[in-house]
């Protein structure tokens, strides 16, 4: 079988708000307003609108706090926990064999950098990442280029996201789909042993 992955929050959960707080001086006032504008421009990162170099300088000017683009870079990668439970399905499906693909709502300062910090990325088998291909989840775009690119039959493919909205255009396309929950991980693996029983 064919399985497509999200990346946040399915295999490594994130918390941006607090690694980008620790840029600010603790009794910095509106410092959640601050960090909530940065983040509101994201997608436009991760659509590839904008470089990584512009991002930056514009957040820092936000931050206004003397803060490098080392620094500010730093800050914006080291924001994710593995989900250890879910790398061990990873696992497992790659040594039954199944073919595994990542697609994920990702920017440059993330890739290729989560890559090397985190050698399992290198069970799965292809990309098909946001920022390179100009679209996000769950514009119909980003999965039908999934489709063409990979010669997926979405009737035999499986997709795993935690967002509702990418999970609904997903379903639209005819994939199996799972809505993942951190906090509910055994219920994944009891609907994933269903799914790979009756292949």
């Amino acid at each position: 079988m064919i399985f497509l992955f999200d990346i946040g929050r399915v295999l490594l959960d994130f918390d941006f708000e607090s690694s980008l707080t620790r840029l600010l001086p603790p009794d910095t006032k509106d410092s959640s307003e601050r960090i909530k504008r940065i983040l509101q421009q994201k997608d436009t990162l991760e659509s590839g609108q904008i470089s990584p170099e512009h991002y930056t300088n514009w957040a820092i000017s936000i931050l206004a706090n003397n803060v490098t683009a080392t620094q500010f870079r730093e800050a914006w990668q080291q924001v994710f926990t593995a989900n250890d439970a879910m790398w061990q399905c990873v696992q497992n499906l790659a040594n039954d064999g199944h073919q595994l693909i990542l697609i994920s709502n990702i920017s440059a300062l993330h890739w290729p950098w989560i890559h090397q910090t985190y050698p399992n990325f290198s069970y799965f088998h292809a990309t098909i990442l946001s920022f390179e291909i100009g679209y996000l989840k769950p514009q119909p775009e980003i999965f039908q280029h999934a489709i063409t690119t990979y010669h997926l039959n979405p009737e035999s493919t499986v997709y795993i996201d935690d967002m509702p909205q990418n999970i609904e255009a997903g379903r639209q396309f005819g994939f199996q789909c799972w809505q993942y929950d951190l906090n509910h991980h055994q219920t994944f693996e009891c609907w994933l042993k269903n799914i790979l029983k009756n292949k």
